[in-house]
């Protein structure tokens, strides 16, 4: 991996992951991140890695061919890592178009372009053959499985049932990179993450949403009864499952990252109260959103016996972390929940 797209590095796995994969990879050449700067996209994120020689920034769609196919002419990748997504299940109850559009046309875009310019042979049709050393990874979700019963985990081979048009998106996405695999021979890879949390989360998400509500002390909006589970991964944790995929994992393979944390949200609201010192009087429970899957749990037994990846946080010491980076950095927060988001806060949980 020497020359590396990264499309929504501006968000909160991708920023994550960019600093990541500068920080540990030496022989890195260059690292474009690709990013819409919708909502959910900050460059303050990536403040910084902004004076390093091996950055760049550049502002677009992914939707945007001629943009996507310049960059590769350009900029001649041998690695795509591909993040941006409309990533809100909420939102996409309210605008599936969106996510339908950005998330299965958007990852389509990007093969489209990976697969010309990685040919050896780019006019001839049926040929197999690419660049050596050149891979497409997809970085896809553990809700594309739709929803387990109280037993049982999800595996790399657990059928597709998703549930939500996010998820809906998502798992059609995933089909697109297989199809381009088993039809084009392109080299890839899908991973499938659990629930992430840490620094730079956009506050619609669950955890840094009640810390910021607990540190104000307003509501805590719980979505029914909170006893919806789900496993929590690190997102530093996940951004070293990505990494050892890219350096190890087998062409065409798919990979379930999961953190070995299964928590109901109701335990999480009230261990952040804890944390903050807050009452437990503060959560208010409101209407379930439709669809809402009861519980996720990920098999991670793939990645950590043939990549040697593991886990290195266990929940109490990651929140802690998290709830701490948020104390610290309220004005980032404080500046990505104003306008926009304030009207869509009241619409969601009113």
């Amino acid at each position: 991996m020497k020359r590396i797209l990264v499309t929504g590095g501006a968000g909160f796995i991708g920023s994550n992951f960019v600093q990541y994969i500068l920080e540990h990879q030496k022989d890195l050449v260059l690292l474009v991140n690709l990013d819409l700067l919708t909502y959910a996209g900050n460059l303050e994120n990536l403040k910084a890695v902004e004076g390093d020689p091996r950055y760049r920034f550049v502002k677009g769609d992914i939707r945007d061919k001629s943009l996507v196919e310049g960059l590769f002419e350009e900029y001649d990748f041998d690695t795509v890592v591909h993040f941006a997504a409309e990533s809100h299940v909420d939102r996409s109850i309210l605008e599936p178009e969106l996510f339908l559009t950005t998330n299965i046309v958007g990852t389509q875009t990007l093969l489209d372009a990976a697969k010309r310019h990685w040919k050896l042979s780019p006019d001839d049709k049926y040929s197999r053959e690419y660049k050596p050393g050149v891979r497409y990874l997809q970085v896809s979700t553990d809700e594309v499985y739709g929803a387990l019963g109280r037993e049982g985990m999800f595996t790399e081979t657990t059928p597709l049932a998703p549930n939500s048009p996010y998820s809906t998106s998502k798992a059609s996405a995933d089909m697109v990179v297989r199809a381009y695999h088993e039809t084009y021979g392109l080299p890839v890879n899908i991973t499938r993450c659990s629930n992430n949390y840490g620094p730079y989360q956009f506050p619609e998400k669950l955890i840094p949403l009640m810390i910021h509500n607990a540190r104000t002390d307003k509501p805590l909006p719980v979505y029914g009864d909170g006893m919806q589970i789900r496993d929590w991964l690190h997102v530093k944790d996940h951004c070293a499952a990505i990494a050892a995929v890219l350096e190890k994992g087998a062409v065409g393979e798919v990979y379930n990252v999961g953190g070995n944390n299964e928590k109901a949200n109701i335990e999480i609201v009230k261990l952040i109260l804890k944390e903050l010192g807050k009452p437990e009087s503060l959560i208010t429970h409101v209407k379930d959103r439709p669809g809402h899957d009861r519980r996720y749990a990920i098999d991670n037994t793939k990645i950590t016996r043939e990549l040697g990846w593991r886990p290195e946080y266990t929940f109490e010491d990651g929140i802690r972390e998290t709830i701490r980076w948020y104390l610290e950095n309220e004005t980032w927060v404080e500046r990505i929940t104003s306008g926009a988001y304030q009207e869509y806060y009241e619409k969601m949980y009113r």
